[in-house]
């Protein structure tokens, strides 16, 4: 219902007019290129690990810590780790960006990068871990 005593304001805008300054802030591109170049390097990163994981199935650990020390098998594993939680935080940037407004907008957009940037380091951590481990253990045997 319109209220018949507050005055009718007319506005001589055209629909272009309205529209300027509305848009993005020029970061979308990028955003979305990076999160395409992402999802593209983890197929095959995701590939490599899924036979890794079946190649692996049964091994012992001693088998699984000399796998993780060979070079090749380090840097892939850190690859899919690192590139896994760059998408996903650009995945989750989109959905905060999409339906959080207001105030709760920055703080969110804070904590999610805060989580998953310890849950990235972890799995680095462990990585190296696994990587330092296996190459500790092929020295002491040969040693």
């Amino acid at each position: 219902m319109s209220n018949p005593h507050k005055p009718h304001i007319k506005v001589m805008r055209s629909q272009l007019s309205r529209a300027r300054g509305l848009g993005s802030g020029q970061t979308g591109v990028a955003h979305w290129w990076a999160e395409r170049a992402s999802a593209v390097a983890l197929v095959p990163l995701s590939g490599w690990f899924v036979i890794q994981v079946f190649r692996l199935a049964g091994a012992s650990q001693p088998e699984v810590a000399k796998w993780g020390a060979r070079p090749l098998n380090t840097t892939m594993m850190l690859s899919l780790v690192i590139l896994t939680f760059y998408h996903t935080q650009l995945g989750l940037q989109v959905i905060i960006d999409d339906y959080v407004h207001g105030k709760a907008h920055l703080p969110a957009g804070l904590l999610m990068k805060g989580i998953v940037f310890l849950l990235g380091l972890f799995g680095t951590v462990s990585v190296l871990k696994l990587a330092l481990a296996g190459s500790s253990r092929g020295r002491i045997a040969a040693g």
